[in-house]
């Protein structure tokens, strides 16, 4: 017998190592993409949270009052002298941005209000905004329509 034929294999061979590292290489970008994917569905649930306790407090006020406050700002709907944060009826310190960086966007007027999110339309229409107003909701979690609204027209692009 050929001496090298009785020697036994010790350990794996570098193309053994290279697929298996390939392998595992394609796992971890998968696991990465599904967990981007949760995070930024995450953050939309927080982001949507906040502004359902504003719509909230905006209903209480309006079933106490008959109105709703003239509020002409985000900043000024959250801030401590807002008749929703004196009024008990939405907690103090709300955060003046979404979970992206983005700032949330509200006014309201005796009649009606509408407040926002911008989201992360860019990442896929299902993070795109969220508006909330007396008539309903665009772009919330479990609302028929989790995107941009189809009946705003959109206007034509620039040449």
């Amino acid at each position: 017998m050929d001496r090298r034929q009785k020697k036994k294999q010790r350990g794996f061979s570098l193309m053994e190592l290279m697929i298996a590292l390939t392998i595992i290489g394609i796992l971890g970008v998968i696991g990465l993409n599904v967990f981007r994917g949760q995070t930024d569905e995450a953050r939309k649930m927080a982001a949507y949270d906040i502004l359902r306790q504003v719509e909230q407090g905006l209903a209480e006020y309006y079933m106490k009052t008959g109105s709703y406050p003239e509020i002409g700002s985000w900043d000024a709907m959250i801030g401590a002298n807002s008749p929703l944060v004196t009024r008990n009826l939405i907690r103090a310190n709300l955060p003046t941005s979404d979970p992206w960086g983005n700032p949330y966007e509200g006014r309201a007027t005796r009649t009606t209000f509408e407040i926002k999110c911008a989201g992360r339309p860019e990442l896929g229409p299902y993070l795109g905004p969220i508006t909330i107003t007396p008539d309903g909701r665009t772009g919330a979690p479990g609302t028929m329509e989790e995107g941009p609204s189809t009946s705003t027209p959109v206007p034509d692009a620039p040449q």
